[in-house]
């Protein structure tokens, strides 16, 4: 199964709004590959933006609602390589501009699963440190991503330190021509 140099994906938000973007193999062949995988998987199809932060970014892809209403965690996968400077992998220079979707990790570089983020600022300070892996394509998804980014949050629980108020999740996300 060949890679992509350029995958086309659109996101569909639980309000019907879509951010398109493009994912680059050639900055980040490892996460988008695992990326590419979990879609066609239909592994994001329900997960929710669990962190939303005015002026950074929205952070989906590692947890879900049931119909209880209760907060469960995705099925776990296997971490991936790290593809950002600091981690041996400068040819990754992709900046963290408004709209640009990078791997979530902790502390450890080798940590990324199936955690995503899509910056709502240009946030250059984690450049070298997170692998981005692609970027909006559009202006409208640009303004969706600081739409979502916008909304009021609280302390839900001491993990959960930025969460929404009302629950914006991901219906699924497609594929698309360019």
């Amino acid at each position: 199964n060949k890679m992509k140099e350029k995958y086309y994906i659109e996101i569909i938000l639980t309000t019907d709004q879509k951010i398109r973007l493009c994912l680059d193999s050639k900055v980040a062949p490892i996460s988008v590959a695992n990326f590419v995988d979990l879609v066609e998987k239909k592994y994001f199809d329900g997960v929710i933006f669990h962190r939303i932060i005015k002026d950074f970014m929205i952070q989906t892809g590692g947890y879900k609602i049931n119909e209880n209403n209760e907060l469960y965690e995705c099925d776990e996968i296997p971490a991936i390589e790290g593809e950002f400077a600091s981690n041996g992998h400068p040819e990754n220079t992709l900046s963290h501009e408004l709209g640009v979707i990078s791997m979530a990790r902790t502390s450890i570089k080798n940590s990324a699963t199936s955690q995503f983020f899509i910056c709502a600022a240009p946030c250059a300070w984690l450049d070298g440190e997170y692998a981005a892996f692609g970027y909006c394509i559009d202006e409208e998804s640009k303004k969706v991503v600081l739409e979502v980014s916008n909304v009021q949050t609280y302390r839900a629980h001491p993990a959960f330190t930025d969460f929404p108020c009302e629950l914006i999740g991901i219906k699924t996300i497609n594929f698309i021509e360019e």
